[in-house]
């Protein structure tokens, strides 16, 4: 009678410890739910999208490189013609008035270089004195641009451009404004300034000053 307890009690304890293992190894199985792990190696595959589109970025960057392509046509623009001011004078006051104006000019910061005076009947003092010397050494002083340079009207078409040109008509023959202007003016980078006969000036050049 004895061995009949015995025999539940065994097939007890040895149910016990079964039921509890099977019960702590479904606890377990939902614990290791590192499915977001198995997720994360679906991350490095992301980097490989945005590596096309880099390429995609760059290539309007190339696009934006031929942009300052346009700014060329703005170096082709024609070169506009001078700025003209009449100083109205007599002939015998001409000569006068363009000293006065190269006086304002260099006293408003214009280099000296940047003016060339024509003279159309008698030549400026400056002229004759140094032509005394030669036309060597007197062109060798215009091509030097270091100071203001005087010319009469035979020596004008022979004359470089400058920023500034300021003609006298101080005489001449009757002929000599007619070719003079025209000349200073092509010559003038920035300004030209007459002084002379308003009718005279504005008959030869059209400008209406």
């Amino acid at each position: 009678m004895p061995l009949i307890p015995e025999e539940p009690q065994i097939h007890e304890s040895a149910q016990g410890p079964r039921a509890t293992p099977a019960s702590g190894r479904t606890a377990p199985t939902p614990r290791p739910v590192p499915g977001p792990r198995p997720a994360a190696p679906s991350r490095p595959g992301r980097p490989g999208p945005p590596r096309p589109t880099a390429p995609a970025q760059r290539t309007p960057r190339d696009v934006a490189a031929p942009k300052p392509g346009p700014q060329a046509p703005a170096v082709a623009t024609p070169s506009t013609a001078p700025q003209v001011q009449l100083i109205p004078a007599s002939a015998e006051g001409a000569l006068d008035a363009a000293e006065e104006a190269v006086d304002l000019l260099l006293d408003s910061g214009r280099a000296p270089g940047d003016v060339l005076v024509v003279t159309t009947g008698e030549q400026h003092p400056w002229a004759t004195h140094e032509l005394s010397f030669g036309e060597a050494s007197y062109w060798a002083q215009h091509d030097a641009r270091d100071d203001v340079f005087y010319a009469g009207a035979e020596a004008v078409g022979r004359a470089s451009e400058r920023p500034v040109v300021v003609v006298a008509l101080n005489g001449g023959s009757a002929s000599a404004a007619s070719t003079v202007l025209p000349l200073a003016q092509a010559r003038a980078g920035a300004l030209l300034i007459c002084c002379g006969d308003p009718q005279q000036i504005n008959a030869v050049l059209g400008t209406g000053v």
